[in-house]
């Protein structure tokens, strides 16, 4: 149960000067109550990283934060963040469409965005979207890209004996198997790879790998991620989900964190978390404070 303190914060016209960015225009309110936001993440670093970000400026500007990180998948979560137990939870705009509307039929960035604002449970709410993107892609081998002239995955219905991998989940996932053979006509025989999926690609146990665009591995080891031109995939842009009671200012500063962050950034901050081995607190720290959102 959230904990609130109640104390109002003169919120000087200097102040939010100091904020960089461009998220929203409108001023937010003179005074804010501060209270404890409780916030939530996946059990994935780059997820965890966002959600650091969103606590670090929060913090910063006075309030107390909850982090529950690492819970997991959306049918652990999402309950939570129903009942109002998890305030503000970062998530990717065409995966959560997915989760609640499987049938969902766009793919655009700003489509995908509207549709999604339909389909939240009431007292739910998408807050800005965010230049950056995590989504799904499909990624082959440099080698295996060459031998077979794959540029996108239209191409790769000309190539017999195709062995996918990726999460368990993805045997049911619409762009999964399936949605391989409807969209594209391309067959591809399933191997739940898990957690070793990007080995099993290099290794060259399956020819090609369900991979978040994100992730910093598919730059490091020159993978190739192949074009969608058909929208197997929905866009999946990173997006806050706040619970009815995040109040305006809040929302003001997560959108200036939203607003800054970009595609590029991501994948840098997770080059950092896998090379580097930096915490998710340093990394989110210093973004922030490259951004100017924070000092």
């Amino acid at each position: 149960m959230k904990l609130a303190r109640f104390a109002a914060v003169a919120i000087s016209l200097t102040a939010l000067v100091g904020l960089a960015g461009c998220a929203t225009s409108a001023a937010p309110p003179a005074e804010e109550t501060i209270e404890t936001i409780v916030i939530g993440s996946q059990a994935y670093y780059s997820n965890e990283i966002i959600a650091e970000t969103y606590a670090l400026i929060l913090e910063d500007a006075g309030y107390t934060v909850d982090r529950q990180f690492s819970l997991g998948q959306r049918d652990v979560y999402m309950p939570a963040l129903e009942a109002g137990e998890i305030d503000l939870f970062p998530e990717y705009t065409g995966n959560l469409l997915q989760f609640f509307n499987p049938a969902a039929t766009e793919t655009a960035a700003d489509d995908v965005y509207k549709a999604l604002g339909s389909a939240l449970p009431a007292g739910l709410t998408a807050l800005a979207m965010s230049p950056a993107t995590d989504q799904d892609s499909y990624n082959v081998t440099m080698e295996f890209a060459a031998e077979n002239s794959l540029v996108s995955i239209a191409d790769l219905a000309k190539v017999s004996g195709l062995t996918l991998g990726g999460a368990p989940e993805l045997a049911e996932r619409p762009y999964g198997p399936k949605g391989l053979l409807s969209v594209y006509g391309v067959t591809a025989e399933f191997q739940a790879t898990g957690e070793t999926t990007v080995d099993s690609l290099v290794a060259g146990i399956v020819d090609m790998a369900n991979v978040y665009s994100a992730d910093p591995r598919i730059e490091q080891l020159g993978l190739v991620t192949l074009t969608d031109p058909l929208g197997l995939f929905l866009a999946s842009n990173v997006v806050p989900i706040a619970s009815g009671e995040v109040s305006d200012f809040v929302v003001y500063l997560i959108d200036k964190v939203s607003a800054a962050m970009t595609a590029e950034d991501l994948v840098a901050m997770n080059v950092r978390s896998v090379d580097e081995k930096l915490s998710a607190n340093v990394i989110a720290k210093e973004w922030l404070v490259s951004k100017g959102l924070i000092k």
